[in-house]
């Protein structure tokens, strides 16, 4: 196996792996023989059916399904360890060339978490908070308002978001979208007519919220790295005990990582507002 890595602009990386036929073709003789073992013919009991007969009425594509399914993993995660990558989405696979007594080649797109600066951050978001700390009398004291430190956020960060995060996120929120559609029995085509949009606007407005969104996620990510905000398990048990019902108990119970991630990430917020 050998493979070259090419960066684009935006931070995608771009893997082009090739696997040697010879390492194909032992694989393809092993799912052959697994094939005949289990292959059903006419007049022959399952597995029994000569190896010949049932070679000549092999599915060549579901043979290259399953040499792919086996060889095709393993050969990304040794691209990966090659060239020391820390990719951090899962890849986006197109198969180049598949062909009888020659190399196979894929491409994988996958990316690494951009660079990020945030520049004076702090100054203007004490700015904001400055106004909430000052007391009136006969008026309680207000909370920061937190869009405001969002946008102050959104508009400090400096980060190139590679296309593939923001076409992901964009994707799994039309998905969304139309799974809530559907409940409400509705049709893709309706809900649009009634909001005026059409699927590119749609598509577009989601861009920007998945742009933003991602930004967030990062620039948050970077302050509590920053500035040591951890979550130990004290944090995260006290959460699961809060669960509404058994279901979600056991959904948090399942998801520890993504529960320390969402915690940790209000706990920077509200680092934030008591700047």
């Amino acid at each position: 196996m050998n493979s070259t890595l090419a960066r684009l602009d935006d931070g995608t990386i771009q893997l082009t792996v090739t696997i040697p036929w010879e390492t194909v073709d032992k694989k393809r003789k092993v799912v052959i023989d697994q094939t005949v073992t289990s292959a059903k013919m006419p007049g022959f009991r399952a597995g029994k059916a000569p190896k010949k007969l049932v070679e000549d009425n092999i599915d060549e594509q579901k043979i290259q399904e399953e040499v792919l399914k086996d060889l095709l993993p393993q050969a990304y995660i040794e691209a990966v360890e090659e060239h020391k990558l820390k990719p951090i989405v899962n890849p986006k696979v197109h198969v180049q060339k598949l062909a009888l007594n020659d190399a196979w080649v894929f491409t994988a797109e996958t990316c690494e978490l951009p660079e990020i600066k945030l520049a004076d951050y702090k100054k203007k978001i004490s700015d904001i908070t400055a106004k909430s700390k000052i007391a009136v009398p006969g008026q309680e004291t207000k909370e920061a308002n937190l869009d405001e430190i969002v946008k102050v956020i959104l508009e400090t960060i400096e980060v190139t978001i590679p296309k593939m995060l923001i076409d992901f996120e964009v994707d799994r929120l039309l998905s969304q979208t139309l799974d809530e559609v559907k409940s409400l029995g509705l049709s893709l085509d309706q809900y649009l007519a009634s909001t005026g949009k059409k699927p590119e606007d749609l598509r577009k407005d989601y861009e920007t919220k998945a742009t933003n969104d991602i930004k967030l996620e990062f620039a948050l990510q970077n302050i509590a790295e920053s500035e040591n905000i951890s979550v130990d398990e004290k944090e995260i048990e006290e959460a699961i005990q809060k669960a509404k019902d058994p279901a979600e108990k056991v959904h948090l119970e399942s998801n520890r990582y993504l529960l320390s991630s969402i915690i940790r990430q209000q706990k920077t917020l509200d680092f934030l507002r008591n700047l």
